[in-house]
């Protein structure tokens, strides 16, 4: 019986969210990724020699993912995600304390 279920689960496509976990993220990966805010946020975050401006826009579609990407993601564009976290009070208060501007 076990051997059926590992056998059926070797079919079963990985989701970013396991290949996170696990360690596997290529960046063959990256479209996937940047389908969803979080997802790019993590594979910008994760995954060495990732394209940090396609992760960035999807980022930035979310007031919670354009701070924490501005926060964690060195070389982000602070006025871009500026912008799109200020589209939420609670999150432009945070950007505005925590996010140091040059």
């Amino acid at each position: 019986m076990l051997s059926d279920i590992l056998k059926d689960s070797a079919d079963i496509p990985k989701t970013i969210l396991y290949k996170l976990e696990k360690k596997l993220l290529t960046l063959s990966d990256e479209k996937e990724a940047c389908t969803n805010p979080r997802w790019a946020y993590y594979f910008a975050r994760n995954v060495p020699g990732a394209n940090k401006e396609k992760c960035h826009e999807a980022a930035c579609k979310e007031p919670y993912w354009a701070y924490w990407f501005a926060r964690d993601i060195p070389g982000a564009d602070i006025g871009k995600c500026c912008e799109s976290a200020c589209k939420s009070l609670y999150w432009e208060y945070y950007f505005a304390k925590n996010i140091p501007w040059k």
